[in-house]
């Protein structure tokens, strides 16, 4: 009897270890790599909880991304603007924030509000550089939009520079000019004081 039940529970751990996530085993090695003990009190739950992590982060579903309105007014600029996200530097795998300001020259249609925040977030949630970021989120509004009129700025503080390297807090501006925002100064311009404004 004592032999069925050990049976048992080997092959409910062998499930168990068969059905854990990969990431579980990578965070244990990083965990005993860094001196630490994976088993002790504070960081039982952990490599769970970093597979978790990991996998919110890179199987995020924005939802809905392309819902239009018929435009009532043609040739009006909108721009949104206060959007944070956060994304992973891809060079060294640590965090980095960006706010987001976005403009673009609507046509027939107009994006609606929430697209906006969802389309940034959609770009973020992968291993990234700020400037690829900026460029992505400009390229799907146009898609989308079907305007080639869009500007995006981002804002962003790295951590790979904050906590290590040269140790110091900075704030990077990257942006993306297209159409008649980059090819009329004067719509640049007034883009420019309504975006600083904001």
């Amino acid at each position: 009897m004592s032999i069925d039940l050990d049976t048992s529970a080997v092959s409910v751990l062998e499930r168990e270890r068969q059905t854990a996530d990969p990431l579980e085993a990578i965070a244990r090695r990083l965990l005993i790599e860094l001196g630490e003990n994976p088993d002790r009190e504070g960081l039982r739950d952990t490599p769970r909880r970093y597979a978790r992590w990991w996998r919110e982060f890179t199987e995020y579903d924005p939802g809905s991304l392309d819902t239009v309105f018929s435009s009532v007014a043609g040739n009006q600029t909108v721009m949104v603007s206060g959007m944070r996200v956060w994304s992973l530097c891809e060079h060294h795998l640590l965090p980095f924030n960006c706010d987001i300001q976005v403009a673009y020259r609507a046509r027939n249609s107009l994006l609606g509000l929430s697209k906006f925040a969802r389309i940034a977030h959609k770009h973020a949630h992968k291993l990234q550089v700020q400037e690829r970021l900026v460029a992505d989120i400009a390229a799907e509004i146009s898609e989308i939009t079907g305007s080639p009129d869009v500007a995006v700025i981002g804002r962003g503080e790295h951590l790979c520079m904050t906590m290590r390297g040269i140790k110091t807090g900075a704030r990077m501006t990257s942006a993306v000019f297209q159409g008649v925002f980059r090819e009329n100064s004067f719509e640049r311009t007034e883009l420019l004081s309504l975006m600083n404004d904001s």
